[in-house]
């Protein structure tokens, strides 16, 4: 196995082997992994930006037009596409190829899927890591596309440079029930298929609520501690491995006293 020096010297956005290499060590933790981490070097200050917002919003569509943007005008594009994890085979049940193939081939995009593994949010520390690998790559613009569901919108921000929320108008209903930490990570609210009856009344109502908004403080340093979060809470829960724990809960599902509580405390 290279050495974590060699990795790292290979390490460029013109590579894109050893980006994938790099990105496949830090993503199964396999030998060296947390040193590598340790000894990324970030010689530019690379944005990340997080695209979320609701399923069939329109996430990839803008993702994709993004892209388009910028290549044509010469950058070097790098994309993270988080997809939901199938709790049966734990594998990702969307596609980069399916989701993004306009831009797949293209010697100036490189995209790479990750699955949640379960994270509650649809984020892990993992997501974290590989950003991390792919800022040290010096990429010129790094997208971090989320499932959208539970409380992803929300975490993003600990990811994310700028968070970008896609929206549609059928939403309009439910503006008022949008939660206020969504509205205070987000940089830019983009309302997709705009054409569609009520967009208009639904970007006022928008409008409206980011008035009120206030601006978070130390938003660098809320950021971090985030990601420090993330990171943490992964360290913690690394001895715990989701498959043994499927097949120890069938298993202690034939007692009849069994007890849920009793069988989470033997983990705690």
């Amino acid at each position: 196995m290279a050495t974590i020096s060699t990795t790292l010297s290979t390490l460029n956005r013109d590579n894109f082997k050893a980006v994938a290499r790099t990105l496949t060590i830090v993503e199964n933790d396999l030998d060296g992994a947390a040193d590598l981490l340790k000894d990324l070097r970030f010689n530019k200050n690379v944005p990340i930006i997080g695209i979320t917002g609701p399923p069939g919003a329109g996430k990839s569509t803008l993702v994709n037009s993004l892209i388009g943007n910028l290549i044509n005008t010469g950058h070097k594009v790098a994309v993270l596409a988080i997809d939901p994890t199938s709790p049966f085979n734990f594998g990702s049940l969307l596609g980069d190829r399916i989701r993004m193939a306009a831009h797949f081939n293209h010697p100036n995009v490189f995209i790479r899927s990750l699955a949640t593994r379960g994270s509650l949010g649809g984020l892990s520390a993992k997501t974290i890591e590989m950003a991390d690998v792919l800022r040290a790559a010096e990429f010129d613009y790094i997208f971090i596309e989320t499932v959208g569901v539970g409380q992803s919108e929300i975490e993003i921000a600990g990811l994310a440079d700028i968070t970008m929320v896609v929206l549609v108008p059928e939403s309009g209903d439910e503006i008022q029930n949008i939660k206020s930490g969504l509205m205070e990570i987000a940089d830019a609210f983009i309302i997709n298929k705009a054409d569609r009856d009520g967009a208009d009344l639904f970007a006022n109502n928008l409008k409206k609520l980011v008035a009120q908004k206030e601006q978070p403080n130390n938003r660098k340093r809320l950021l971090l501690a985030e990601k420090a979060y993330r990171m943490i809470q992964q360290k913690r829960m690394a001895d715990i491995d989701k498959r043994q724990l499927q097949q120890a809960i069938i298993k202690a599902l034939d007692s009849p006293n069994f007890n849920l509580y009793n069988f989470v405390d033997r983990y705690c």
